[in-house]
């Protein structure tokens, strides 16, 4: 009986933990689709503008903060930079990095 008990908690917590990946995944998936217009569908450019599909995660997110604090000349960058937060930047280049180039 108590193993049963472990074992449907287990489940219950995986569940949970699952379910807040897939809230995670999707609020990246939706602040990322704002990024399509210039740097192409999950960051993979055909254009003049930087693909950021597949780049690395340190690398987004050290540009990502410089565009935020305005240390990183951009012509609109870090206008998009500066209206979220450090914790939302981050999980955008967890997002990119993790996209096939």
């Amino acid at each position: 009986m108590t193993r049963t008990l472990g074992m449907t908690a287990l489940w219950l917590l995986c569940g949970a933990v699952q379910a807040q990946t897939n809230t995670t995944d999707f609020q990246a998936r939706a602040w990322a689709a704002s990024c399509a217009a210039c740097h192409g569908t999950d960051g993979k450019s055909n254009s003049a503008i930087p693909a950021i599909a597949g780049q690395d995660k340190a690398v987004l997110l050290q540009k990502l903060l410089a565009y935020k604090q305005g240390t990183l000349p951009a012509t609109v960058m870090h206008q998009h930079a500066k209206g979220y937060t450090e914790a939302e930047l981050e999980r955008l280049a967890a997002h990119f990095s993790r996209q096939p180039k």
